[in-house]
């Protein structure tokens, strides 16, 4: 990493430490309770291990954004030779994690500038490894907000969960809604609109799903570059094959990422959930 822009983001970026330490990367970890005892995202406890004690509380299991001391500890840090700072973060229509940053940014001497990515998971991921990329070829802090616009603007996130449970326990559906669609064996698929959990429509069968998230892509990557693509998923791999499966014949791609999401986003899906996410750009 050069001394000019150093990156920042925080655990639901979703994609594996060892990558982001080769794009030089700081993560700031959030946190989650579960049956009475605290971890740290992905350093303390594995996305199959917090899904196996997931599915047994009783509870629905607490997340913590970090701390505005983590993240001025972070910023000092990086800043002292003078570096510019951006941190980025999943979106704060659903978390206070951004908020937490913002605070930090307004108490360090550091110059940071904070961003909303208004996504979650490898769609947070797409702006930060461009952030990253950019930031080692030497661009400034202003073309690298720039372009993280642009990808921004042209990401699409789509989410179904295999059951309702996790919204009711999260807030996110009443449960008179819940009994009606659990008898209906309904799924919903909602996307981000504006960094805000919105459901787009209800399906009853993979079939019916993998048929909707074809025809989203079609439209949205048609007479466009194809940049990144991925799915997170709880549980659900062989379907997020099936999935890819299914794209590929609008589309030919080879570099997908398919992951096991963070315990802080598989608290509010449960398991059986799975996101497609990819981002385009002008040809």
């Amino acid at each position: 990493m050069n001394n000019k822009v150093k990156i920042v983001t925080d655990s639901t970026v979703d994609l594996p430490k060892k990558e982001m330490d080769s794009l030089g990367v700081t993560i700031v970890p959030l946190s989650v309770t579960i049956n009475g005892k605290s971890y740290i995202d992905g350093v303390d406890i594995t996305s199959k291990e917090f899904v196996d004690l997931l599915v047994k509380a009783e509870e629905i299991p607490q997340s913590s954004q970090p701390s505005v001391g983590s993240f001025l500890e972070v910023y000092d840090k990086l800043g002292e030779d003078g570096s510019e700072i951006i941190s980025i973060h999943m979106t704060s229509g659903m978390s206070g994690t951004y908020t937490s940053a913002k605070t930090a940014a307004d108490m360090t001497t550091s110059e940071v500038t904070v961003i909303d990515s208004s996504f979650i998971s490898i769609a947070l991921s797409f702006q930060v490894k461009e952030a990253a990329k950019m930031a080692n070829d030497g661009a400034s802090a202003e073309e690298i907000v720039t372009r993280l616009e642009k990808i921004r603007k042209h990401t699409s996130l789509y989410i179904m969960v295999d059951t309702l449970e996790y919204l009711v326990k999260g807030g996110r559906i009443g449960r008179g809604q819940a009994l009606v669609g659990s008898l209906l064996k309904i799924k919903p698929i909602a996307s981000l609109d504006d960094g805000v959990y919105t459901p787009v429509t209800k399906v009853r069968t993979y079939v019916q799903m993998i048929r909707f998230m074809k025809k989203k892509f079609e439209e949205e990557t048609s007479g466009r570059i194809l940049k990144g693509i991925g799915i997170a998923q709880v549980e659900a791999r062989e379907l997020a094959n099936q999935v890819i499966d299914a794209l590929k014949e609008i589309k030919d791609f080879k570099d997908v990422t398919i992951v096991d999401t963070t315990p802080i986003i598989s608290t509010h899906t449960g398991p059986g959930a799975l996101a497609l996410m990819y981002y385009t750009d002008e040809k």
